[in-house]
Formats: C-alpha cells, sequence, structure tokens
C-alpha cells in the first residue's frame, strides 16, 4: 500500500478515534472515573516505573497533587499514543511483544474520560498504598534474578565539557575469566544520574578471538575493531538490558575485552561519567544450545555508504542481509537520529514469500524502544533467507524533531548525521532445528498485512 495513503489513512483513523474517546457514553450504572478507584492504578501498572521522584521524567505521577497540573498533558499524549513510548504499528507482522508497555484502547478511554469529567480525585479510601520502587542505584535484573550481576565491567571516566562538539569515548576493559562462560543477560547503564545527561548511547564490543562470530555476522558489515565478536550490548534510553531465552546465550572467552563506544554529547555543564555493564552468566559447565549475536541490520547497502538526503525533502533508504545459517529473530530495535520518521523489517524467503516482521512508522529519536518478540511470534527463518530494512526520513520543517531542513544530511556518527539500522539478536539454529520447526508450524496462519511497505 502506498505510504502517503497508509499515513493518512492513520491520521484520519486518529482523528476519528480521539472523537469517539471525547464522546463515550455515561455509565449511569457504574461509579464516576476517578482517579483513586482507576486512574491511579493505571499509572503504577504502565507510567510509574519513569514517572516518579528521582527519575528523569518532567513529572511525577504516584500523588493526586502531583498530577492533577498535568492531566490535560497526559490526555493529549496519551490519546495520541505518544505515552508510554511505544510505537510499533500492531497491524503489521509481529502481533504480541514480552515487553509491550503500551495502553489499551479501554486505558486510553479511561484517562481521557477522567480529564474530559474535570480530573476528579474521587474518595480518598479507594486509593491502594503506595506502590514501593526498588532503588534506581541497583540493577533492574537483580529482581529478575534474584542476585546482582555474577560480572560487573567499569569503562574508564570521561569528563564531557559543558560546551563541546559530539564525543566518541572507546576505551578497553578486560574480561577477567579463565574459562570459557555463557552469559544469560545483560544490562548496561551510565555510572550516574548525571551521566544520562550527556550518555548518547553506548555499545559494548566483544574483543575475542571469535573465529564463529565472524563467520555468521561478517556478512552484516558492521564496524569492527581488531578480533571484535560482535556486540555484547547496546544501551539507549529505551533500552536498558537483554534477557536471552532460555536455552541460548552469549559466549564470553578467556582474554577477551570490552570494546566501549561510547558517544557523549555536552549538555551546558561539566559532567564527568562512565558506563557500567552487568553480566548475569550460567551455571559453570552449563553450555545453552544455540549462540545469539547482536546485530545492526542496514538499512544502507553497508555501514558508512551514502545517505543522501537534500534540504527541504523527504528520503526513503533501505538494505538488503542475506542469513547465512538458519535462524530466530528475538527483538526489532530501529535505530536512527533526528530526521528518522519510521523503519519496517521483513524477510524475503528463498520461495519469494515476504515475511512481515516489524514496522515502527512513528519513530522518536528521544526513544530508542527495543520490542521483544513473544516467545511463540520470534520469526524462525531459513539459511537464504534476505533481511530487508527500510527506512524514512523527513528533512522538511513538518518535522519538529528537525534542527536544520536547510541542511544536507548524510551518514554518521553525530547526532545530526544520520543512521539507518535495526538491532537485532540473531539466534542461529542447526538445519535440523529449523526443519523440525518448519514442519510443525507449516500451517500456521498467514500475517494479516503482507507484502512491502511501499
Amino acid at each position: 500500500m502506498d505510504a502517503t495513503f497508509r499515513k493518512a489513512g492513520r491520521e484520519i483513523a486518529g482523528v476519528i478515534t480521539l472523537a469517539c474517546l471525547g464522546a463515550l457514553p455515561t455509565r449511569a450504572a457504574d461509579q464516576p472515573i476517578t482517579f483513586s478507584n482507576q486512574v491511579v492504578r493505571i499509572f503504577e501498572d504502565k507510567c510509574q516505573d519513569c514517572h516518579r521522584p528521582g527519575t528523569a521524567a518532567p513529572m511525577s505521577l504516584i500523588r493526586y497533587e502531583e498530577v492533577r497540573p498535568w492531566a490535560r498533558s497526559i490526555k493529549e499524549r496519551v490519546a495520541t499514543r505518544n505515552m508510554p513510548p511505544w510505537h510499533i504499528d500492531k497491524y503489521y507482522g509481529v502481533r504480541h511483544f514480552s515487553n509491550d508497555m503500551s495502553l489499551s484502547d479501554a486505558e486510553i478511554q479511561t484517562i481521557v474520560k477522567w480529564v474530559d469529567s474535570g480530573s476528579p480525585l474521587g474518595d480518598p479510601k479507594d486509593l491502594p498504598p503506595l506502590k514501593t520502587w526498588p532503588s534506581d542505584d541497583g540493577w533492574q535484573l537483580s529482581r529478575q534474578f534474584n542476585r546482582p550481576p555474577d560480572l560487573v565491567l567499569k569503562s574508564s571516566e570521561y569528563t564531557m565539557p559543558a560546551q563541546s562538539q559530539d564525543q566518541w569515548w572507546r576505551p578497553l576493559t578486560p574480561i577477567h575469566l579463565d574459562e570459557p562462560r555463557w552469559v544469560r543477560a545483560v544490562e548496561m547503564r551510565p555510572g550516574t544520574t548525571a551521566g544520562r545527561k550527556i550518555t548518547h548511547h553506548a555499545l559494548a564490543h566483544l574483543v575475542q578471538d571469535d573465529p564463529d562470530a565472524r563467520r555468521l555476522s561478517e556478512s552484516v558489515g558492521a564496524q569492527r575493531g581488531p578480533n571484535e565478536a560482535g556486540t555484547l550490548m547496546e544501551w539507549a534510553i529505551g533500552k536498558n538490558f537483554d534477557v536471552y531465552r532460555e536455552g541460548t546465550g552469549k559466549l564470553l572467552l578467556p582474554g577477551s575485552h570490552i570494546w566501549w563506544d561510547i558517544h557523549y554529547h555536552a549538555v551546558g555543564e561539566k559532567i564527568t561519567d562512565h558506563v557500567e555493564l552487568g553480566v548475569w552468566l550460567y551455571p559453570k559447565g552449563e553450555t545453552p544450545k544455540y549462540r545469539t549475536y547482536l546485530t545492526g541490520f542496514q538499512a544502507v547497502s553497508r555501514v558508512g555508504a551514502a545517505l543522501d538526503i537534500p534540504p527541504n525533502t523527504l528520503a526513503v533508504s533501505d538494505g538488503f542481509t542475506v542469513l547465512r545459517a538458519p535462524a530466530r529473530l528475538e527483538n526489532f530495535q530501529p535505530h536512527m537520529h533526528l530526521r528518522g520518521t519510521a523503519m519496517s523489517m521483513e524477510a524475503i524467503l528463498p520461495d519469494g514469500t515476504i515475511q512481515p516482521i516489524a514496522n515502527v512508522d512513528k519513530f522518536n529519536f528521544n526513544w530508542m524502544t527495543n520490542y521483544i518478540f513473544a516467545d511463540d511470534e520470534a520469526p524462525v527463518l531459513p539459511k537464504g533467507a534476505i533481511i530487508h530494512v527500510k527506512a524514512w526520513f523527513d528533512n522538511t520543517t513538518a518535522h519538529k524533531g528537525n534542527p536544520d531542513p536547510n541542511q544536507w544530511v548524510g551518514w554518521g556518527d553525530r547526532t545530526v548525521d544520520e543512521m539507518a539500522h535495526a538491532w537485532v539478536n540473531v539466534t542461529y539454529i542447526s538445519e535440523e532445528d529449523y526443519k523440525e520447526w518448519a514442519a510443525q508450524h507449516k500451517k500456521a496462519p498467514a500475517p494479516r498485512t503482507g507484502g512491502t511497505i511501499q
């Protein structure tokens, strides 16, 4: 379907949705919607993880007196689905995600009606006990695994001046292991709250003598240092950790190092910080069946290839990558900069069938959200399948995130330059396992949306 008509259709649908949300019939038989009896519970479930004291969010959504001044703004943000930051096209490709933070239609309707009725507190006796949130000083995954990370690796300190061009800090940190160990999960973060202000993103590349890693992933064309065995983890706002599925993981070898690639930008104050990586390991001697690789599938012909975005124009770019072995795709995380507006990913199968995978149709540079596929919907693809990633850019005044539509934009590391790739954890499997999976799923229903996004 033509992109213009798709976009127009969604905008019309959004207007209709907002009109309907503002004109919901009153529920005479039910109690009125209040903060105490309904709204605060939605905020607890979907919002307070970020919107609470001590976080980077602009307001707390815990107490009524904190929420009430922001009521109209909250209505606008949730009704237009800008918040929570979940910008996946729910009608294309995979439908279910294990980390889905989006509001349901019913939750949006509840918030909109509450604001339209004057944002009442209601009976304070209906308020639930305040939810206890763990300290942000701790590791998030410690809650899931009930233990701290087995390894904590830190980059060396870097001081970012108050005024400066963007800077890239690329030190090496040794991983002190005397035997091979498999990784169950990783979590990455800036070392301090102040450091979050200056850290645009951070990559933890794994440097070790690892021919298997190169054999499977070198065709993707990722930038590498000597003996680099792929990227262990990428941190950005909206992406904090990776937990590998049962029976999968990443391999660390003796003598390995982390080669950091940290992008800092100035914020008007001098800040010194570092980046930390927490690693949870499988028990000694336990070897998962599959190995996972974080892969940057490009929407250009190769890393650093020309992105030609003239002033005051729209642009499209795409790239194709052939899988060298059968594989399962675990997630979809678009990465673009300030002119990026949308990115899609599909698989072209060896028989010519096109399998839609995912599409973020409202990309927001401020949220590098990672969309993790539900276990039973993660795409499993044969050797020779082609991963097709397509990116859209808006270098006009219509795109409010554009710093200067009169500038030509090409590929580059700076925030004002552009990139176009999707970070995907790829789990390679054997031919026998793929054939077994294909036999079990040959009667699976076809996706409701097919073909290529134009």
